[in-house]
């Protein structure tokens, strides 16, 4: 029993899997070919077909292309002023979240890092402060 390299479990588990019917190794192989090639085929239409409409649609785009593209730059920025636009609203709302979980206290990511920062600005304008008292006072006198 010590000299077993696999668990009974474990060894059960490769005998099952290594003695499966042939049969149903074919049907794998079978249906794994079928799925691929029927893929396959697929791409190879979806490619012929967009060779033939490129083809055909070629000389259209070169007779409208003085107002084609000028349209496609123009739908190209509204969609950009929108993307954008949207984008900044989820930033908004999500700062305002963040603000508003701050204020009420239930410590948001990041404000401890931002109480560290005004701790530290707050000491370096209390020693300007000083400083500054300290300088007046000695060309005071």
């Amino acid at each position: 029993m010590a000299d077993e390299p696999y668990p009974y479990g474990q060894q059960l588990q490769l005998h099952q899997q290594t003695s499966q019917p042939r049969s149903h190794q074919v049907v794998k192989v079978a249906s794994a070919v079928t799925a691929g090639g029927s893929l396959l085929v697929l791409s190879g239409l979806t490619l012929a077909g967009t060779v033939i409409a490129l083809t055909i649609v070629t000389p259209l785009l070169v007779i409208f292309s003085p107002v084609l593209v000028p349209a496609v730059i123009v739908a190209a920025l509204i969609a950009t002023g929108f993307a954008a636009s949207g984008g900044f609203g989820v930033a908004a709302v999500s700062v305002l979240s963040w603000i508003y979980r701050y204020v009420t206290g239930r410590h948001p990511p990041g404000a401890d890092q931002l109480e560290q920062a005004r701790m530290k600005l707050a000491s370096k304008a209390r020693e300007m402060k000083n400083r500054a008292e300290q300088l007046s006072s000695a060309a005071a006198s």
